[in-house]
């Protein structure tokens, strides 16, 4: 599109839902826009097959490929498995009544404490929990992973809401409702704030309302992105399962994604 007479190149979300690749491409500047063509994002995987088998081509057929086509034919689990040393841990189960979900909530001087406080990860230690198993290294799982702890006996499955790995420790709770994984908001150091439409950049103490998605397929919610100096937070409409350190935002108005951050 055209702003103020200088061509602004726009990233779409692909018809097809179920195949939308927007979320992997969400930091991309305009510069990489300018040169980039997407011929079948208007086009849904049947429509792409069936033009493919018009042309017979080989592929017509061929089953969709999942996890990481870069490493192989391996999982993701075997590959760090075989890239990282193992590492004997302790499996701690946090109860979902525990204390530190039912602190009093202080009183805020301003938003950005509030902020702050809102996407504040919980400091969890030994004495939060009590030993359930043992792992193979905190380094392997992620925050809301269920499969793999081999860890039986419980009501509910484990899923895990935190790990430390400077202490290779590894802290779960029963059900996917638990509150240890659940947070409102989250904060992006303003060196990890991108804007693919950089027209749209937020000044400090600007504030704008998007559709906001924090994993790929997820779909998109309610949210607001407030600008600070040392960086953004991203407050949710709803409470949001597994946010998690190191993975992208994305925040959209639209069909259009218009910027993304690293959360930290």
């Amino acid at each position: 599109l055209e702003k103020d007479g200088e061509e602004v190149y726009q990233l779409l979300a692909g018809v097809d839902g179920n195949k939308d690749q927007s979320y992997f491409l969400c930091q991309l500047s305009q510069e990489q826009l300018a040169k980039s063509l997407f011929p079948i994002g208007e086009l849904t995987k049947p429509q792409v097959r069936e033009i493919a088998a018009r042309m017979e081509l080989v592929t017509a057929e061929k089953k969709d490929s999942q996890g990481l086509c870069f490493i192989g034919k391996v999982r993701l689990p075997e590959f760090l498995q075989q890239q990282l040393q193992p590492k004997e841990g302790l499996i701690f189960e946090v109860a979902a009544d525990s204390p530190v979900y039912h602190q009093e909530q202080p009183t805020f001087a301003s938003q950005e404490e509030e902020l702050a406080y809102l996407s504040k990860n919980i400091a969890y230690t030994p004495e939060m929990g009590k030993v359930v198993g043992k792992h193979q290294g905190a380094h392997y799982f992620t925050i809301g992973q269920r499969k793999g702890l081999n860890v039986g006996g419980t009501k509910e499955p484990l899923f895990i809401i935190a790990t430390d790995v400077t202490t290779n420790t590894i802290y779960t709770g029963q059900g996917n409702n638990h509150p240890g994984l659940f947070k409102k908001a989250l904060f992006i150091q303003q060196p990890e704030v991108h804007w693919i439409r950089e027209d749209l950049k937020l000044k400090a103490g600007e504030k704008m309302e998007v559709m906001a998605r924090i994993r790929y397929r997820q779909p998109l919610q309610k949210a607001t992105l407030f600008q600070f100096e040392n960086g953004m937070y991203v407050l949710f409409e709803e409470p949001q399962s597994a946010i998690t350190e190191g993975q992208f935002v994305s925040w959209h108005i639209d069909e259009e994604l218009v910027g993304s951050g690293v959360i930290s």
